[in-house]
């Protein structure tokens, strides 16, 4: 990495953990990107150097999920069950929540209960759904465009996903006592009654 590229993810890392502080005290809503800009100690056209809407700074945590799991699907074994294979697609962003619960948890409650970011949220979640079905089918020897399997399996581990995300925030108190619902336990617990149906194809 260049020193102009480490300069530039300084900068993204500020302004993303101003605006995540000034988000968490003062509500989403609430937040200009003018205040943003001003307590991260840079222009508001800085600002949007970096990222398009005060939404972006909250969701941009998100962009690299869907790769990471489609990265990982690729990399399970090829006899593996889908199952199996998909557990370990979704849980690898819900075990880098799960280790960073302090920081990820108040994200993850405030693109929940906002609905901006909700939408942007489930968008990616969209994108996910394609990403992996199109490595599953290549996984399974199928054509995507001929068979439901893929995009149906997918949609289960994504909705497996979204309801541990969902659980996660609720069952774990505040942020002090982020933790006390374990995100990879609960995501097991999801496959254990989603698997007979994804491994009858």
């Amino acid at each position: 990495m260049t020193l102009a590229q480490r300069k530039r993810e300084l900068v993204a890392t500020e302004l993303t953990e101003t605006a995540l502080q000034l988000f968490a005290h003062e509500g989403f809503e609430a937040v200009t990107v003018d205040e943003i800009a001003t307590a991260a100690g840079v222009s508001k056209r800085t600002f949007f150097r970096y990222f398009a809407s005060k939404e972006d700074v909250v969701v941009q945590f998100l962009a690299g999920m869907g790769t990471d799991m489609r990265t990982e699907l690729a990399a399970r074994p090829a006899g593996e069950p889908p199952s199996a294979a998909l557990l370990h697609a979704v849980s690898v962003p819900l075990a880098a929540c799960g280790d960073h619960a302090e920081r990820v948890l108040p994200v993850v409650r405030l693109i929940l209960r906002t609905p901006a970011l909700l939408a942007r949220f489930l968008e990616h979640e969209a994108g996910w759904r394609e990403e992996l079905a199109g490595e599953l089918a290549v996984r399974l020897g199928l054509d995507p465009a001929d068979s439901l399997y893929p995009r149906l399996a997918a949609g289960m581990a994504l909705t497996a996903f979204d309801t541990v995300l969902r659980r996660w925030s609720e069952d774990s108190g505040d942020a002090a006592g982020a933790g006390d619902a374990d995100p990879l336990v609960l995501i097991v617990r999801a496959f254990t009654q989603l698997a007979p149906a994804l491994d009858a194809e």
